[in-house]
């Protein structure tokens, strides 16, 4: 104890001439993040011969003191020092604000594989770009979502100046990128990687305000958030530009890399590793090949190193995240790079005369996907059954020609964020009962099922769950204003909002039980329904869901008839910081997108990890769940992926024909009901309706009625408390498979290689 109150001492003193004890909860904050980056900093880095450098447009890290207190190993040791001077962690960390470095699961996978590299004492960094005002701070105004800047770089931050920087060749000028850097320690490793974020010179800053601004203004607001709104050409554009930024500071550092190490050039692919997260750093390609030939190899040898030094990981199937951009927006941005682009479309067409696997599509649009699966050497997917659609029907063509490439590394989470820090008191009865080899290999947690038929263990269980409920009531009291009951069921859907993952379906849901609550037919317990979603600023009709979703909050608040047994919730501006007060309270945890859709999730193997029971489809990890867990575990419905691919296959589903059935259409049609239109936009409303009724593309009324089924099941069931306790300890148990430390193990053994 007395070694963490010294080193804060040593802070406080220098920087405040004060006692640890004498200072603020705030001064306490800086003293430890300053004190926390030095021990990080005194780590050594991983030392290999080959070194991975992972890719990503997104890293949702996430609020870092605990997670790096843990690494560091002294956790438990700073509570107590905290605790001796009246003060708690927990308090402390509110003053922390959460980098806005991503957005959904992309952003959050990325992080806790960077957090699993280091664990794994890999020689591994990350490369991303550092986003001023992330994809924008939520706020509600008149049941409407608003964008604002979300603001997060203090003076003083986990973000150091490296002294590092890269000129970046965009068409007609050049760009300076210095590289800042976050410290990621290794749990028990004792090494730390770094997480590289390539910054402009003077950034713009934004006052309170919207997320409008000067597009053009590249050298200026190139970082400043996180996917520019896209609807116009000035936003696509600056997208390329960002794209680019990325790549080409981040392949310049890893020349400077290899030639710091004496390595050569020629043999690059013996030395590096890119992985490609999703296809946003897919120019990394064409950029390195540039390099490498302006550094005197061939363009064959270039070619070739480069083909055997990057892979990919597909993250869906939704056409419209496969990006393709016209190769006049390349020119514009990075000219230098558009003959080889034209170079590998030529190379690609050799292999095959199958036009669906140009890059160069008609001449003009480039498929970035098409690119990194010709020109690199792994094509995985995120989940078993994603994988299984990519090779037998999106992406066929491709497995046919390089069926070696394809493989799948099913996602995984951090243990230590998603259930050593956020749910601290069931950390610590998980250990009371099969110790703490856990904590080092999550695959222990199966010893938990020893105790799946002991009541004391079972009741302990529920105690803690009681514990957490009521820890998420007085933070949406205290940041809110909102009340909910402990003892209602706390049926949670969290994650981006998006007609594909049906938070639409759940409203239907919502307005099912409204309705039968106003006809007298009163649940056995109450219910909370709680959502929390941010819509992409240029989707309407995601915002029209956000829209219903708060006025259907505010319609059963102000109805004294409903609100004690029924209540909705929409958390604002939901971030990984609201997510770990949520993960570990929820009872029902929503996993509904379409069958197909979903190429992972990973929001649901931080529920199951806590406790919370799956309602969901066989979508994406849901099967993955369903196996380790059994069927009286989880709770599935909906037609399958195979259904749902020959649905589309045949266009044969008609929306309105399952509108028009009398189960359905009165759901739908409450959507623009008198009750609804007096309180929210009509042309919002009706907007959504008309969406549901002759489009809904995504087919949530497909599944409606075996949804709610379902759902009515998963409720009645929740009242027999130990056996739900049982169905609780079976996914807790059987979590650890979805450790990211497996997961990127898996991609060691099988892509990277590191030593």
């Amino acid at each position: 104890m007395m070694k963490i109150y010294e080193k804060l001492n040593d802070v406080t003193n220098t920087k405040w001439n004060k006692k640890p004890e004498d200072c603020t909860n705030h001064e306490i904050y800086y003293a430890m993040l300053e004190m926390t980056n030095k021990l990080c900093r005194d780590l050594p880095k991983p030392q290999g011969e080959r070194k991975l450098y992972y890719f990503s447009a997104e890293f949702l890290v996430g609020k870092l003191l605990s997670n790096n207190l843990l690494a560091l190993g002294i956790f438990e040791e700073t509570e107590k020092v905290l605790e001796s001077m009246g003060k708690k962690l927990s308090e402390i960390e509110e003053y922390e604000p959460e980098p806005s470095l991503g957005n959904g699961g992309l952003g959050r996978l990325a992080a806790c594989f960077l957090d699993s590299i280091a664990a794994l004492g890999l020689n591994g960094d990350g490369v991303g770009l550092n986003y001023h005002y992330g994809l924008f701070r939520q706020r509600f105004v008149n049941n409407n979502q608003q964008e604002n800047p979300d603001p997060w770089i203090e003076n003083e931050s986990w973000l150091e100046d490296t002294g590092v920087s890269f000129e970046v060749p965009f068409g007609g000028f050049t760009q300076k990128a210095i590289m800042k850097d976050i410290l990621v320690p290794g749990a028990g490793s004792k090494v730390a990687n770094r997480l590289h974020l390539f910054d402009v010179e003077e950034p713009k800053e934004f006052e309170n305000g919207g997320i409008d601004f000067d597009k053009n203004d590249i050298s200026h607001c190139l970082t400043s958030f996180l996917y520019p709104d896209d609807r116009y050409e000035d936003g696509k554009l600056l997208r390329v530009y960002q794209q680019y930024f990325m790549v080409s500071a981040g392949a310049q550092l890893i020349l400077k890399e290899l030639e710091d190490n004496g390595f050569s050039f020629e043999n690059i692919s013996k030395h590096v590793v890119i992985q490609i997260n999703d296809t946003h750093p897919s120019m990394v390609i064409p950029e390195l090949i540039r390099l490498l030939v302006e550094k005197g190899l061939t363009m064959d040898k270039a070619v070739e190193e480069v083909s055997k030094t990057c892979a990919y990981t597909n993250h869906t199937i939704l056409a419209e995240a496969l990006e393709k951009w016209p190769i006049s927006y390349i020119e514009k941005v990075a000219p230098q790079i558009v003959p080889i682009i034209k170079e590998l479309d030529a190379r690609a067409r050799k292999v095959t005369s199958d036009n669906s696997v140009e890059i160069i599509h008609d001449g003009w649009l480039v498929n970035m996907a098409h690119m990194d699966m010709h020109f690199g050497f792994s094509v995985n997917g995120v989940a078993y059954l994603h994988t299984e659609i990519l090779k037998n029907t999106e992406l066929n063509n491709f497995y046919k020609l390089y069926p070696e490439k394809f493989n799948n590394k099913t996602n995984g989470i951090t243990f230590r964020r998603w259930l050593q820090v956020c749910n601290q008191d069931l950390s610590e009865l998980i250990t009371e009962y099969i110790g703490d080899s856990w904590k080092n290999d999550a695959e222990d947690l199966k010893k938990l099922m020893d105790y799946s038929e002991d009541e004391e263990f079972l009741n302990k269980l529920l105690e803690v769950k009681h514990k957490n409920k009521i820890r998420l009531k007085e933070q949406l009291l205290k940041t809110s204003g909102v009340e909910i009951d402990e003892n209602s069921i706390y049926d949670i859907q969290v994650k981006r909002l998006h007609e594909y993952k049906r938070q639409q379906m759940n409203l239907l849901y919502v307005i099912y039980k409204y309705i039968k609550i106003k006809n007298g037919e009163i649940p056995k317990r109450p219910i909370t329904v709680i959502f929390g979603a941010k819509a992409a600023p240029a989707y309407d009709m995601a915002k029209n869901i956000i829209h219903l979703i708060l006025c259907m909050q505010s319609l059963i608040e102000n109805d004294p008839s409903v609100n004690k047994w029924l209540k909705v919730v929409m958390i604002e501006n939901y971030n990984v910081t609201w997510a770990q007060s949520l993960i570990p309270a929820c009872d029902i945890s929503e996993q509904i997108s379409l069958a197909s859709k979903e190429a992972s999730g990973t929001g649901n193997m931080k529920f199951m990890a806590n406790g919370g029971i799956t309602l969901g489809t066989m979508d994406g990890a849901n099967v993955e769940i369903a196996q380790l867990v059994g069927e009286d575990n989880i709770y599935t419905f909906g037609k399958s992926s195979d259904e749902v691919i020959e649905l589309y296959k045949n266009s044969s589903y008609r929306a309105v024909d399952f509108y028009h059935k009398p189960e359905l259409e009165y759901l739908v049609d409450f959507i623009v009901s008198p009750e609804l239109l007096s309180i929210g936009n009509p042309q919002m409303l009706s907007a959504l309706w008309r969406n549901i009724k002759y489009e809904d593309y995504f087919k949530a009324l497909l599944d409606t009625e075996e949804y709610i089924k379902v759902r009515e099941k998963a409720y009645e069931d929740y009242e027999d408390r130990i056996s739900w306790a049982k169905k609780m300890t079976a996914n807790i148990a059987n979590s650890g498979y979805f450790s990211s430390d497996r997961t990127i193990s898996e991609y060691n053994k099988d892509i990277w290689k590191l030593k």
